[in-house]
């Protein structure tokens, strides 16, 4: 797909929202009011919070993971001025209900998390942003339930596990020659929770995760949330090789069936690298457009946090 000038992109958005006679009408806005609370999902309980009262339709942040909380993503709240944000943790994350059953551990499950709460919630007119393993569960649902949402940003997303890593080698490949180097002999010998490769996993997050130092107490409070059991079982001890559930998953084939407005975003050196991004939104045959924010890399809301603030806003703003 050719390249969008932002003028025509944004036109062309606000246009295919109000032109499309089976997606959510322009009208149709259901008041959701700040609190926080619980609702019930396939296999337990999920937590959210609602931020802010603007008048646009309100947007649903889906967090990374997996297994991760919510917390990494609160730069997000600014949104609220415009609209209602809405935040929740997913099952087996967070403050939401800790089953650690492996059964629920799908990407469907997942996926279906967000219907659920757009039911619970009574949400007819709404927007979907999905960060890192988040923007996985947001294509899942746009390509499932059509229409639905009034837009999808896709932010850092792993859509493809085999190109994520592909991504994350060539990332690797440009790191110290020493630090590669006891990346190379721990992974061999299987010591990857050894000392050593934890220090040399945070040179290279340092790079490509978040480029802030010291890291951002939101991130920190994700990470100390972090559901262990669950990242390893869905994805594995490293990120340079996908041995869980999550190996062969390739959700870039639900791009196809994504109907509305999609903002692809990334930073500069993000492990969802740029050039994998703009080879997605060609995959999307409504309004598609990617983002880059320079000197970030996986964390550009946290990194870049006004330029990355204005951008969703703008995109947000010029469809509803």
């Amino acid at each position: 797909m050719p390249r969008l000038t932002r003028r025509a992109f944004l036109l062309g958005s606000a246009a295919a929202v109000a032109g499309c006679g089976t997606g959510p009408d322009a009208t149709d806005a259901v008041a959701v009011p700040p609190g926080e609370g619980r609702l019930a999902v396939r296999g337990g309980d999920i937590w959210y919070r609602v931020v802010g009262d603007g008048p646009g339709a309100p947007v649903v942040v889906v967090h990374g993971g997996p297994g991760m909380s919510h917390d990494y993503l609160a730069p997000l709240s600014a949104l609220g001025s415009d609209r209602p944000v809405v935040f929740y943790d997913q099952l087996d994350c967070g403050r939401s209900d800790r089953p650690g059953l492996p059964v629920n551990w799908t990407v469907a499950r997942f996926a279906d998390e967000i219907e659920s709460l757009r039911r619970g919630l009574g949400l007819t007119r709404f927007h979907l942003v999905g960060h890192a393993w988040g923007g996985a569960l947001v294509a899942e649902y746009a390509a499932g339930v059509r229409g639905a949402a009034l837009s999808c940003v896709l932010a850092s997303p792993l859509l493809d596990a085999r190109r994520w890593v592909a991504d994350n080698m060539r990332w690797r490949r440009l790191l110290p020659g020493p630090v590669q180097a006891v990346l190379d002999e721990h992974e061999r010998a299987g010591r990857v929770r050894t000392a050593a490769y934890v220090d040399a996993m945070r040179v290279f997050y340092d790079r490509h995760l978040c480029r802030v130092s010291p890291w951002p107490e939101p991130l920190q409070s994700s990470l100390e949330q972090s559901n262990v059991d669950l990242y390893l079982a869905m994805w594995g001890e490293t990120e340079f090789r996908a041995t869980g559930t999550l190996g062969a998953y390739d959700g870039s084939t639900n791009l196809a069936r994504i109907d509305v407005p999609t903002l692809f975003t990334c930073g500069e050196f993000d492990q969802a690298a740029p050039a994998t991004l703009y080879r997605y939104a060609g995959f999307v045959p409504g309004p598609a457009d990617v983002r880059v924010f320079a000197d970030a890399s996986h964390m550009p809301h946290l990194e870049q946090t006004e330029a990355y603030l204005h951008a969703l806003g703008v995109f947000l703003r010029a469809i509803g």
